[in-house]
């Protein structure tokens, strides 16, 4: 994995694997897990940053920080430091140019699988 050149203070930098590493196993991994589908999901529904603090996770904090970074070891999330807050950002464009529509894929069958059996 490659350390993020996100301009984080020194010592704080957080390892993201390049492009060109991100594999398809682990970004499904990632992506079959509830509680981190939740998160992408929040994150592909905007287009800012988002601190750990303003998603509403029903785990542990200790297991919240697991998840996240399950997420951006796998090439699903970036993560930087900004003060003393870490923000996330979904990783779309480097998703999309590796597996093409594949986001796109889990997010709409997340919603699809979210609405109630009657409305589909």
């Amino acid at each position: 994995m490659t350390p993020s050149t996100s301009g984080a203070a020194a010592g704080r930098d957080l390892p993201h694997p390049a492009r060109q590493q991100i594999r398809l196993e682990e970004v499904l991994h990632a992506l079959a897990d509830p509680v981190r589908l939740a998160v992408v999901s929040r994150l592909a529904a905007g287009d800012e940053e988002l601190a750990c603090s303003v998603f509403d996770v029903p785990v542990s904090k200790s297991t919240s920080t697991h998840h996240f970074r399950v997420l951006r070891e796998s090439g699903v999330i970036r993560q930087v430091y900004r003060g003393t807050a870490k923000m996330n950002a979904l990783r779309r464009a480097d998703l999309d140019a590796r597996f093409p529509g594949l986001l796109d894929a889990v997010l709409a069958a997340a919603r699809h699988e979210r609405q109630p059996a009657v409305a589909r």
